[in-house]
């Protein structure tokens, strides 16, 4: 395997200590650590603080908690000051309520390429399992394993992730909760845009100024897995504007935002 490079993982969360247990779970099982964990931290309360501070005392590997006050949903200021705060060349993005497979970091790196980001899809873990998911504290899935959807999803063979070839569009099928790219093409293009409002396009409004500076989109297919754990919808009473927003980082070809990470640089 070719020289791959030094990341961080970085994982956005908001009062949900459970769900984020079985994330740092399935990071200590991953064939490949990453070089840091960043917890960019929405405002929750202390119970999740306390969590982080006991697998602190475990982790092989840095385990940085980042937080700011809850004013609402500040996703993207909270990623902002955390990939910030990074240290590494490569960052890979995860959802607070992601179980990995165990070879995820791995295949994200192995598949990190200069000039382009990649994302990868979910399998859905299904909402009359969950009792039974942090009873067992389970982070272990197939194709065959009871309360997950999207099955498909769960195949693993990295050979066949070479014929999704780089596209020049933005995807439909992107999802924050499982993508990667490079930090310094992150800060080209100033990070997530701070404008955005509530729930959602955050992650596809960034990717869409990835595009427009030249940056190549790639599909991790048969890779890079995730199990995603239900939950109920967020607010989207600010989709519209959001939506919006995005429309004009594409029909402007926008590529870079006034409010983004360089004010924590």
């Amino acid at each position: 395997m070719r020289h791959l490079p030094t990341c961080s993982l970085v994982t956005p969360t908001y009062n949900w200590p459970q769900a984020l247990n079985l994330l740092l779970k399935s990071i200590l099982n991953q064939s490949r650590l990453p070089n840091e964990v960043i917890i960019a931290d929405d405002g929750s309360k202390e119970e999740t603080t306390e969590l982080i501070k006991a697998f602190q005392d475990k982790f092989p590997i840095p385990l940085i908690h980042v937080w700011h006050e809850n004013k609402g949903n500040r996703k993207p200021r909270i990623m902002n000051k955390a990939i910030a705060k990074s240290q590494y060349d490569y960052i890979i993005e995860i959802d607070g309520d992601i179980i990995m497979h165990k070879d995820f970091v791995k295949d994200h790196l192995r598949f990190a390429k200069p000039g382009q980001y990649l994302y990868g899809s979910r399998v859905n873990i299904q909402e009359e399992y969950l009792k039974t998911l942090f009873k067992k504290e389970k982070i272990y899935f197939s194709y065959f394993s009871k309360g997950i959807k999207k099955r498909g999803r769960t195949i693993h063979c990295p050979l066949l992730t070479n014929i999704y070839k780089p596209i020049e569009q933005r995807s439909r099928k992107l999802r924050g909760c499982n993508m990667s790219f490079w930090r310094d093409d992150f800060i080209k293009v100033n990070g997530f845009n701070e404008n955005l409002v509530g729930w959602g396009i955050d992650d596809s409004e960034m990717i869409q100024r990835l595009h427009n500076v030249g940056i190549l989109g790639k599909r991790l297919k048969f890779a890079g897995i995730v199990y995603h754990i239900y939950h109920k919808e967020q607010s989207k009473s600010h989709i519209d504007v959001n939506l919006e927003i995005e429309k004009q980082t594409e029909k402007q070809n926008l590529k870079t935002i006034n409010k983004g990470v360089s004010q924590f640089l």
